[in-house]
């Protein structure tokens, strides 16, 4: 037996949480149309997301803006509140409306618990939505996965980083983060 589920879309989700219908304490995200409760944070992914909050600014400066568990539109039916994201430097810092895929420099997802449905669901999700470079990090298995180069909707290169190495993204080459700082 198939069971039927409601989609929703950005707009009745945020309809939804005006008239109050979730708990503002809950930690929710609107993925393809499903509203999904996000996994508590443990130390150790609050630990790498407060280092990365820090990392980025203090080497970038004004290059990028860092967004934390903050919300980005992907279309109408997608509103997920990845972990790190680099953005493109605007003025009003994203005051009038979130920002989509053409603002993301880089998007982090720390995984825990959720690394299973961060790597099926929301990698898929990010490359549909041509989200250009994903970091994965894997806390249990201490590993970064790094996943770009997209085709068909779908990133054909994945590459994994171990604590030794030092890894970079593909807008800012210059800049690199030693793993061993986020797996120690």
């Amino acid at each position: 037996m198939q069971l039927l589920t409601r989609k929703f879309t950005t707009q009745q989700y945020h309809q939804m949480a005006k008239t109050g219908i979730f708990d503002p304490q809950e930690n929710l995200e609107l993925i393809t149309g499903e509203i999904i409760t996000m996994s508590p944070v443990g130390f150790r992914h609050a630990f790498v997301t407060n280092y990365l909050t820090n990392f980025f600014p203090r080497n970038l400066g004004e290059q990028a803006i860092v967004s934390t568990q903050n919300p980005i539109n992907l279309g109408n039916e997608s509103e997920p509140r990845p972990d790190v994201v680099l953005l493109r430097p605007r003025e009003d810092f994203y005051a009038t409306q979130l920002p989509t895929a053409a603002d993301i420099l880089l998007l982090i997802e720390v995984a825990d618990t959720s690394l299973t449905y961060d790597r099926e669901i929301k990698i898929s999700l990010y490359a549909q939505h041509q989200v250009p470079e994903v970091w994965l990090i894997n806390l249990s298995q201490k590993q970064l996965e790094c996943h770009t180069e997209i085709q068909n909707n779908t990133y054909q290169k994945t590459k994994i980083y171990q604590p030794h190495q030092s890894v970079s993204c593909l807008t800012f080459p210059t800049l690199e983060l030693n793993l061993d700082k986020l797996f120690t």
